[in-house]
């Protein structure tokens, strides 16, 4: 086989696995949302079994009310929406709808608390008497596990207004990782192909690993908080990796 036919199906195949590669991307990216919500789930009911008993769902309530208050004050502007607060809202409304209406949990609620108020009134512990006892020994968990549904919603919506931070940092990152790269070698100075690996391995972490720490978090605290140091991070892989990447693409 000739050279162009070789360099030709070469570059077809590189197209193809960027195709790939973009597709799968999203599936990942679905995937990371989805395993961050039953992270939270799980860490939710963890904590109302050992740590928050006496506050039960109420806790994943009160999260969601304190994340609609921290989002409504420090958000008022944005650049990918104009009223993040109202934005937040909306979807929790929706949300809920989605969550507690048409799924029929609250339907199912009723009934349940219906059958388990008649149940704990027998004296013999027929099969109504132990549905009583799981639907007692559920509700709690289903209902904060609605709440914190919805409160991973609202730190998404947080996580999408704060892109243009991690953008940007990362933009200045690459600048400034070319500038070091052009100084180093216009003065003859070494390359470390150590270095390099090192920054690159590390950067889908740093842009991943922020978003299902924050969404994930049994409490809630000022997203700045760990975003900011994040993004700061991720500039500087970006910079490390820009400023050695010359023969180790």
């Amino acid at each position: 086989m000739s050279d162009p036919a070789v360099a030709a199906q070469r570059q077809q195949q590189r197209q193809q696995g960027l195709i790939a590669g973009l597709v799968t991307l999203l599936f990942r990216f679905f995937g990371v949302l989805c395993g961050a919500l039953l992270l939270c789930i799980l860490i939710e009911c963890v904590g109302m079994h050992f740590f928050w008993p006496e506050q039960g769902w109420r806790h994943a309530q009160g999260m969601l009310h304190y994340e609609l208050d921290q989002l409504s004050t420090h958000f008022t502007r944005s650049a990918l929406v104009q009223e993040p607060g109202r934005t937040a809202h909306r979807l929790v409304e929706q949300g809920y709808d989605w969550l507690f209406v048409k799924s029929g949990l609250l339907d199912w609620i009723r009934d349940a608390s219906a059958q388990a108020s008649a149940g704990s009134h027998r004296q013999t512990k027929d099969f109504r008497y132990y549905i009583g006892l799981v639907y007692v020994s559920v509700e709690s968990y289903l209902i904060a596990a609605a709440y914190t549904a919805l409160v991973f919603l609202v730190r998404l919506l947080v996580l999408c207004l704060t892109l243009p931070l991690f953008l940007m940092a990362a933009f200045v990152g690459l600048v400034d990782g070319l500038v070091r790269r052009d100084i180093r070698r216009f003065g003859a100075g070494r390359e470390s192909g150590f270095i390099y690996h090192r920054a690159r391995a590390s950067l889908i972490p740093l842009a991943v690993l922020p978003w299902v720490t924050y969404l994930a978090l049994p409490v809630s605290v000022n997203p700045l908080l760990i975003l900011l140091p994040s993004a700061v991070l991720l500039g500087v892989a970006v910079c490390i990796a820009a400023a050695t990447f010359k023969k180790y693409l």
